[in-house]
């Protein structure tokens, strides 16, 4: 038998739990599911020093305080790794590894998750060097050489906003050229502080045992094995949303995203995406809090539509 909610939040990260804050609040029964602990990426940042409040945060902390100040209002928080969801009427059916969880209110905040090298050292020195965000992370590096590794948009884009901190920007490509549109290029090479190395693939992340100390790249075209110093290494290879266990719902674009509108709505009734696991540019703690706090007030909206038929 399925357990029945008015609302599952599948994701505990600062979206997921925002949005489980304002839904329970206003009284609505709220299953919050996820394969982790709470807090979702938040769990591998040493130090958040841009979000609202504190001034310098270490990651797992600040997701046990917004973990600790929904509890009050009693949401229930199940492990589970979702396999499926089915629509039976407006009931949304969620099966995961451990159970089987029914409701009419649906809110996805799954996130995304950086594509990885999977070079030596990438997970050894993630958050004492290894970035996946500039935003994130750029204030570390004041004044200290970095590098990028990435052709397209997003490395040309994070290594643009890099440049305004860090001493110098080194982009290491494994191709002969960019692939980010035009108009970045030409940002990036009239850039004074950001250097270019091409036909580089990158074999380590490289580091003292505490902290990033450059990379080792093979030249592709002459196989000779280099070295790059650099305090901090930030990797842009893609960026992938967490979306399949709702590829039967309908709601994916075709790079797998969810689109919604302003109020998280996807084009299924009943069904809400927030945070990074949306089509949009930024995907940051405050936004995915902002969003969270929409989709929980429309699934208390929702219902209240529901319960009025």
């Amino acid at each position: 038998m399925s357990k029945k909610y008015d609302v599952i939040i599948v994701g505990a990260g600062p979206g997921g739990l925002t949005a489980a804050l304002y839904a329970s609040r206003a009284n609505l029964s709220v299953l919050i599911l996820d394969r982790g602990p709470y807090g979702g990426q938040m769990n591998n940042t040493d130090l958040i020093d841009n979000y609202p409040g504190f001034s310098e945060i270490k990651g797992p902390e600040l997701g046990k305080k917004m973990y600790d100040s929904i509890m009050k209002f009693k949401p229930d928080f199940e492990y589970g790794d979702v396999q499926s969801v089915k629509l039976d009427g407006t009931n949304k059916v969620v099966t995961t590894d451990t159970g089987e969880y029914t409701a009419p209110i649906l809110i996805i905040a799954t996130g995304a998750d950086h594509k990885h090298l999977n070079v030596p050292g990438e997970e050894e020195y993630s958050g004492k060097g290894v970035s996946y965000c500039a935003v994130c992370d750029a204030a570390f590096f004041k004044d200290e050489d970095v590098a990028v590794i990435g052709g397209g948009d997003s490395a040309i884009e994070e290594g643009i906003y890099l440049s305004q901190l860090a001493k110098s920007v080194t982009v290491v490509h494994r191709r002969d050229q960019l692939r980010a549109q035009p108009t970045l290029q030409k940002r990036a090479f009239a850039n004074k502080k950001m250097k270019f190395v091409w036909n580089a693939q990158t074999e380590s992340i490289d580091g003292d045992g505490n902290k990033v100390t450059g990379i080792t790249y093979r030249d592709k075209k002459t196989d000779e094995e280099k070295k790059l110093s650099a305090a901090g290494v930030f990797i842009y290879v893609g960026v992938l949303p967490q979306t399949a266990p709702f590829k039967a719902l309908n709601i994916l674009d075709d790079k797998g995203w969810i689109p919604t509108d302003n109020h998280m709505r996807t084009k299924v009734p009943g069904v809400f995406a927030l945070g990074d696991v949306r089509a949009k540019d930024l995907r940051q703690i405050a936004n995915a809090v902002g969003d969270g706090s929409i989709a929980g007030q429309e699934a208390y909206n929702y219902m209240q539509d529901l319960n009025d038929k």
